[in-house]
């Protein structure tokens, strides 16, 4: 997972001046690459990794196209993935949704190579990768209601009491995505942790932005979503679900 959570209180320096002392929600790991993924990243990079700007993005000319069968008279769905590890998910997910576009942000070189890896087997045109903080592409890349969905599936829950500043759905960041997603477009988040589920549940349902599209329909899950048909079980899921572990969903909408 790959993102800044809010800032502890301003720490003074040597100068003087308050600084802000920015908590990072994710640990950049020292992973092994293999030969497949840095080969990828070689080769593969230059057309599915998009650098980091310090300036608003023009999204379609990204993609350039990217998602399959798309209307011409409109652009294509676009997705925000905060995180995907070894993207297996991601690309099952771009597999069943040709004609959306992902905007996918991670930070862990390994996985981003097995993202490309993947994109290459089976040949999938509309994702791209930034391999950057996602909360510094968040704040600078996106504009305003520029965003169809978002996708924060399975972050590190920072089970420790003393870590839990460090979890990544947390009012600032939800208050930046909500902001970014159009009226009508949705926010999900995924979690086997079902005390970061509750945090989930309560962050998002203070939001004013945003409202729960699942509350009503499916009253019975005490504000949880039905998991969609989009989102795959993954291995580490499926091993969770037979050790009797429970995962939850929690979708809202942009008002």
């Amino acid at each position: 997972m790959n993102a800044t959570a809010p800032t502890e209180p301003a720490a003074r320096a040597p100068d003087g001046v308050a600084h802000p002392k920015t908590i990072r929600s994710f640990v950049r790991r020292t992973g092994r690459t293999t030969g497949g993924q840095a080969r990828a990243l070689a080769d593969l990079g230059p057309r599915f990794l998009l650098p980091y700007q310090a300036g608003i993005a023009d999204l379609d000319a990204l993609f350039d196209g990217a998602a399959q069968a798309a209307p011409k008279s409109s652009a294509a769905p676009l997705i925000l993935e905060i995180g995907f590890g070894m993207g297996e998910a991601t690309a099952q997910i771009a597999a069943l949704l040709p004609q959306t576009n992902f905007l996918c942000c991670e930070v862990h070189a390994p996985g981003v190579g097995a993202l490309l890896k993947r994109i290459n087997a089976q040949n999938l045109g509309n994702i791209r990768i930034i391999a950057h903080d996602a909360v510094e592409v968040i704040d600078q890349m996106l504009a305003p209601q520029s965003l169809d969905g978002v996708h924060i599936f399975f972050p590190d829950p920072w089970h420790k009491k003393r870590h839990n500043k460090r979890r990544l759905v947390q009012a600032p960041l939800i208050a930046k995505l909500a902001a970014r997603l159009k009226p009508g477009g949705y926010l999900h988040c995924a979690t086997d942790w079902q005390p970061y589920a509750e945090q989930m549940l309560q962050v998002l349902g203070q939001e004013p932005l945003l409202g729960n599209r699942s509350a009503q329909a499916h009253p019975e899950l005490a504000g949880y979503a039905p998991k969609p048909h989009y989102r795959p079980l993954t291995k580490f899921e499926n091993r969770g679900i037979r050790l009797g572990h429970g995962v939850w969903d929690v979708i809202f909408e942009r008002i």
